[in-house]
């Protein structure tokens, strides 16, 4: 969607390296050029999904253990979070130099038992946002009305969600289903997730362990930017310098470093 953006990056890396330019139409396509790289290092331009799929398929061939990934972030700032905290720099030339000149990092994964990656950050549930209908005309007139006849009334206090959850870190119960809970938080940081469980109406419980597993009723649990779910039980793994990431050289950046 951003066809500039993408011939800037095009312009600086060819100007750089010998490159092949590949442009699929559809993950299949995608899945393919990528298995068809040969002795190229794969450069990835796009947005957090895109990134997200790359290193699930490298997963799933054991590449990312031997190989590194670059990434020119391509997208909207929202969906461009994961790319950011993981220290690949802002604005097209800056990264198209970095996969030229910048250095390979290694970095930790959460794996889940079913093949699925986490990047960079893992809730449990999936937080739910609710879409109101948009306004009419008629609607907006009658809240204008009544904003000039009487003061607008205080926004209710949204309630707050619990959950039914059992969680286990490297086996042992931090919480049950009979405690309600808030929500779960995971990021692979050293070795190691760094887990924060929100009971409901108690202080956090902040854990670190190298497996996470949660059990309880129909859940959803949100990976980066992936939804998935429902499930009933879920293990999740971490692998510890499992792939790498094409960051600036010498600057100590990016969250995990291996």
């Amino acid at each position: 969607m951003d066809g500039e953006s993408v011939r800037i990056a095009k312009d600086v890396l060819s100007a750089g390296a010998e490159t092949k330019i590949c442009l699929p139409d559809t993950p299949e396509e995608f899945a393919r050029a990528l298995a068809r790289r040969g002795s190229r290092r794969p450069v990835v331009l796009g947005d957090d999904r895109a990134l997200l799929r790359t290193v699930t398929l490298l997963h799933r061939e054991r590449e990312p253990v031997c190989g590194a990934l670059s990434l020119v972030p391509i997208g909207a700032p929202d969906r461009l979070a994961v790319a950011h905290a993981l220290g690949v720099p802002p604005g097209t030339v800056a990264a198209a130099r970095t996969v030229l000149d910048g250095v390979a990092r290694r970095l930790d994964l959460l794996v889940d038992d079913s093949g699925g990656v986490v990047l960079d950050h893992l809730d449990v549930p999936a937080a739910r946002t609710l879409a109101a209908a948009p306004p009419t005309v008629w609607d907006t007139c009658r809240s204008l009305v009544r904003t000039l006849v009487r003061p607008a009334p205080a926004p209710a206090a949204l309630a707050v969600r619990t959950h039914r959850l059992r969680v286990e870190a490297d086996g042992v119960l931090l919480s049950d289903v009979d405690t309600p809970v808030e929500g779960l938080t995971a990021r692979a940081l050293g070795g190691a997730a760094a887990l924060t469980l929100v009971p409901a109406g108690a202080p956090p419980v902040h854990a670190t362990a190298h497996t996470l597993t949660v059990t309880g009723p129909d859940f959803r649990y949100r990976a980066d930017t992936t939804v998935s779910g429902p499930v009933r039980r879920r293990t999740w793994t971490v692998r510890a310098g499992a792939w790498g990431l094409t960051l600036p050289a010498g600057e100590g950046v990016g969250r995990r470093l291996g």
